[in-house]
């Protein structure tokens, strides 16, 4: 995942793992971690989501050199797409460790990020959309009735509601700065699909107080089995794409309440995937931060 990259201008950066990694060792969490290499994610994985035209179109544009552009915001180098189908293994060997109890929960530091990724596109930095095609492996494989996911990244998860429209056996939360990209999901009526777009300048208290008035409400109506974050950490008030006024707190907040949800229908059982996140020292304490309360700390 850290050979991937689309150029030195891209915030989506190898850069963002090696500072995800310099948190965890400094605040000494590194040693306290299970670490396991993702596999590969196989055809059919990707197919539970994507159209098989979307596959084809990334695997025959994958460079032998160089660059490709796939849009104006989306590029592959020889390295990316084992990289997308790392990243997307990673949440499947999640999925299985956390249903298995070998582990409590998992965070998945993966690139390029997933939520984006539409059935049919490549969108937002994105190639594959690696939540989904978790949360699709888990109804698949491990025969789950209910699972929950919750994008709390700046940006609308566009692509995981793409995908799950009309999947009433999953839940979408997401919160976001609305206007702001992919400039959708303040109007989607839906059941099972909960968007909850805030203003620019949306600070922790806000944040905290429409999460418990939309997010929490739902999930506990559900019921979820597995609860799936799609953890973006651009609402940071230091991150220079966006303009939400989240600090690591806000993060810490996020994932205890959610925890707690959890605990009650779950088992406790929560896979974390890694999605947006561009000022590099926000980033790494915002990862250590949600690291520290999956850990129980």
């Amino acid at each position: 995942c850290s050979k991937h990259e689309m150029g030195a201008w891209h915030p989506e950066s190898p850069a963002r793992l090696a500072a995800i990694d310099e948190a965890l060792r400094s605040e000494g969490l590194e040693q306290v971690l299970l670490h396991l290499e993702a596999p590969l994610a196989g055809r059919a994985d990707l197919l539970r989501v994507h159209d098989i035209h979307h596959v084809g179109f990334i695997e025959r544009n994958a460079p032998e050199h160089g660059h490709v552009e796939l849009d104006p915001d989306t590029a592959m180098n020889p390295d990316s797409l084992v990289a997308a189908l790392r990243a997307a293994g990673a949440g499947i060997l999640a999925v299985d460790k956390v249903m298995a109890g070998a582990v409590d929960n998992a965070f998945c530091a993966v690139r390029p990020p997933g939520h984006h990724a539409k059935r049919d596109r490549v969108m937002g930095f994105c190639l594959f959309n690696n939540i989904a095609i978790a949360a699709a492996y888990a109804f698949e494989v491990h025969g789950l009735a209910r699972i929950a996911i919750v994008d709390f990244d700046v940006h609308h998860g566009n692509g995981t509601e793409d995908i799950f429209r009309d999947e009433p056996r999953l839940l979408l939360c997401s919160t976001f700065q609305h206007p702001l990209f992919p400039y959708c999901g303040a109007d989607t009526v839906s059941d099972h699909i909960v968007n909850v777009p805030l203003p620019a300048g949306t600070d922790g208290a806000a944040y905290r107080a429409v999460f418990e008035a939309r997010v929490l409400p739902a999930l506990e109506r559900f019921q979820p089995e597995l609860i799936l974050f799609s953890a973006g950490f651009d609402a940071h008030r230091d991150d220079p794409l966006a303009g939400l006024n989240l600090l690591e707190d806000d993060f810490t907040w996020i994932t205890a309440q959610v925890m707690d949800v959890a605990q009650r229908h779950a088992q406790g059982r929560i896979v974390s995937i890694l999605e947006g996140g561009y000022n590099l020292q926000a980033l790494g304490r915002s990862v250590a931060a949600h690291i520290r309360v999956l850990l129980g700390q």
